[in-house]
């Protein structure tokens, strides 16, 4: 495909795996035997082009061409796996398009002055284990290898389990300097996760920041009870309060210009004809002002420990911080470079990447986004045109001509 790589075959043997035919979303968790697939098919793709690959001590895979030791290199890609039910779009269009972008400047007989790598970071929506990023995290030293190793899935299965019976070694976790070393800058091409380029009317932006961002859980414990014999007046039903603290973070995010989603829950014991005893909520918030993203989880914070987000019968927990990340400045120069280079827009974004993480790391790093059409995302309706998509495989072509070759 003259000018775009593979990028079609390459689309075509990853789009099936961890789709569900019921909903047409994907499932794609770390550390399990859809994970194990998408891994394989990663090292097949660098095989298939002669790239050396290696696994850091996150579990992130790299593939080389060059020698990564020879000089700090250009890396591209993004993450595999996906959300509850999400896009096809989200991550995988990263990583199909570092390949084909790499198949195109091989095709056109470029010779490198750096290494180029492809990266595919493990975990980076923290769909099972609940902190985002978790791959690039432990990477940067950002999470600690004793906190990743201990979190818990919705089995209870900790992260540590989970990897051991993936054939991953739990020990090796942790930050990796040698691995760092080899990144001289990231790019990340990603589908946007916004309506900015279809009312810009444009194919491809350059990302110029991440607003900061955090994941909370709170938890609030009821008395578990019969649903057809507990009088109304008798109950300790913890729903009723969770269904009250979801509109007030609503209500919260309005007063102070953030946004806040109440996306998971954990209803214990789970049963349709059961009082829950207890419920465990998440609370995502984000937005441009870091003051007012944390001064809204505070006052909603104060709400759970003064009762008027819930009964004065329940035990209620203060909330937990999971995650946070700070807001994050892509390299301005990189930022300048590419935009003239590729005569694009500059867009901020209030999604989380791996590009963030390796940024506030010290990596110079940017982001291409992709347009998308209806700005849906983290859903099956996430969509890309296949010429915008392949507008951004020349789009990241073109960036690594500019900085690798």
């Amino acid at each position: 495909m003259t000018g775009t790589g593979d990028f079609d075959r390459l689309w075509a043997d990853l789009e099936p795996v961890g789709r569900d035919p019921g909903s047409g979303g994907y499932r794609r968790f770390a550390w399990t035997r859809e994970d194990s697939v998408l891994r394989e098919w990663f090292a097949a793709a660098a095989a298939a082009r002669g790239l050396e690959v290696t696994i850091d001590r996150a579990g992130n895979q790299w593939a080389w061409w060059g020698d990564p030791d020879a000089g700090p290199g250009v890396v591209v890609g993004s993450h595999l796996d996906s959300v509850p039910d999400g896009g096809a779009f989200d991550g995988p269009l990263g990583v199909i398009s570092a390949f084909a972008a790499l198949d195109e400047l091989r095709a056109a007989g470029r010779v490198l002055a750096h290494p180029v790598g492809v990266v595919n970071f493990g975990d980076e929506e923290g769909a099972r284990f609940g902190v985002a990023c978790a791959g690039s995290r432990l990477l940067t030293g950002a999470l600690t290898p004793e906190r990743a190793l201990a979190l818990r899935d919705g089995d209870s299965v900790t992260m540590a389990e989970a990897m051991k019976r993936a054939g991953a070694d739990p020990g090796a976790a942790g930050r990796d300097d040698e691995t760092l070393r080899r990144v001289g800058v990231f790019i990340e091409l990603h589908i946007e996760q916004g309506r900015g380029l279809a009312d810009l009317g444009r194919p491809v932006a350059v990302g110029s920041s991440i607003w900061p961002h955090g994941r909370w859980r709170f938890t609030l414990d009821g008395e578990a009870n019969h649903a057809g014999t507990t009088r109304l007046a008798d109950r300790r039903d913890p729903m009723l309060d969770l269904a009250t603290a979801i509109v007030r973070a609503r209500e919260l995010a309005g007063d102070y210009g953030v946004l806040a989603t109440c996306g998971k829950v954990l209803v214990e014991p789970g049963g349709v004809n059961a009082i829950p005893a207890r419920v465990t909520g998440w609370l995502d918030a984000r937005g441009a002002d870091p003051a007012a993203v944390r001064a809204m989880v505070a006052e909603f914070d104060a709400g759970l420990a003064s009762g008027s987000l819930a009964g004065p019968s329940l035990v209620r927990s203060a909330l937990t911080e999971e995650s946070w990340t700070d807001a994050t400045a892509f390299d301005s120069y990189l930022v300048s470079r590419m935009s003239a280079l590729l005569d694009a827009p500059v867009l901020a974004t209030g999604a989380g990447h791996d590009a963030g993480i390796l940024a506030n790391a010290g990596v110079p790093a940017a982001m291409l986004f992709v347009r998308n059409p209806t700005g849906v995302s983290h859903s099956p309706a996430e969509h890309a045109h296949r010429d915008d998509c392949l507008h951004g495989v020349r789009a990241l072509a073109a960036v690594l001509r500019d900085l690798a070759c």
